[in-house]
């Protein structure tokens, strides 16, 4: 009851067709659209994704084969202005990824298909919190910029960022709160996100399933009770790693109920934050 959607590898749609099972089950299968990075020239340390060429036929093939929506991931770096490393994203790297993922959505509406556009703002290097913000809310506007120079229907796509969070390398990381977080995740959405967008749905990017659980938990519950983010789309989750990690623990030690209490706790877990829900 609390999943409803799932995204698939392209061969697992295309080859061992799996979305009719899927689709049995209740659930709305989707396909991974995005090819592999590649470094981007004239730049350290930020990427170009592949994948556009051809794109269209293996997505209308996606929907045959019964898949109704697309994803597509783009990396976007984020370091402190002064940082020793150099400041990223540059603003080639920011225009690139934006027009990508808004011909992606083009692409995919064409194809039949729900776009789910996902800005990936890396939290490795030293950005403090209000740097994580000032980039994720430039990216996500140059997105939407991109996506109506494409006639994309806003109404039609969703959107799956990251949450804007001090770096690994920046010492105000141990001490950050999730209601930091989240006051600075509603900013973002508020300022950047087209109220048009039918909604939000998180990637967990690498945090620990309680820690993407509590930000999400404690994003909806400052929706909820502030009168400052009133018009808000869907705040839910799209998480992997933080849904599925504990659940791949015990698979892979031939724990099978293991797994599936893991994988049903967690569920339910993301499920109430996505409500507000306090245990």
């Amino acid at each position: 009851d609390e999943i409803s959607g799932i995204i698939l590898h392209q061969e697992t749609v295309l080859d061992f067709h799996l979305a009719g099972l899927v689709t049995e089950r209740g659930i709305i299968p989707g396909v991974r659209a995005n090819g592999d990075l590649a470094p981007l020239p004239g730049s350290l340390g930020e990427f170009v994704v592949q994948g556009l060429d051809e794109l269209l036929p293996k997505l209308q093939a996606s929907r045959v084969a019964g898949a109704r929506f697309s994803k597509w991931r783009v990396p976007i770096a984020c370091t402190a202005r002064n940082s020793p490393d150099g400041m990223l994203p540059t603003d080639a790297a920011l225009e690139l990824q934006a027009e990508t993922l808004g011909r992606f959505a083009s692409i995919s509406q064409e194809a039949g298909l729900v776009p789910i556009v996902e800005p990936d703002v890396e939290f490795s290097g030293d950005a403090d919190l209000s740097r994580s913000l000032e980039v994720h809310e430039r990216a996500i506007d140059l997105i939407y910029r991109k996506c109506k120079q494409y006639n994309v229907l806003l109404e039609g796509t969703l959107i799956k960022p990251s949450f804007p969070q001090p770096g690994l390398k920046h010492p105000s990381r141990m001490n950050i709160e999730a209601k930091d977080i989240a006051l600075a995740t509603a900013t973002m959405i508020s300022r950047s996100v087209p109220i048009a967008v039918s909604g939000v749905v998180f990637l967990s990017g690498g945090l620990a399933p309680s820690v993407a659980t509590t930000y999400l938990l404690e994003l909806n519950a400052l929706v909820d009770s502030s009168r400052s983010f009133t018009r808000m789309p869907k705040l839910s989750f799209s998480y992997g790693r933080a849904l599925q990690g504990e659940a791949m623990k015990c698979w892979v030690k031939g724990d099978e109920q293991g797994a599936k209490k893991a994988f049903e706790r967690w569920s339910k877990e993301c499920s109430r934050a996505s409500k507000g829900e306090r245990m």
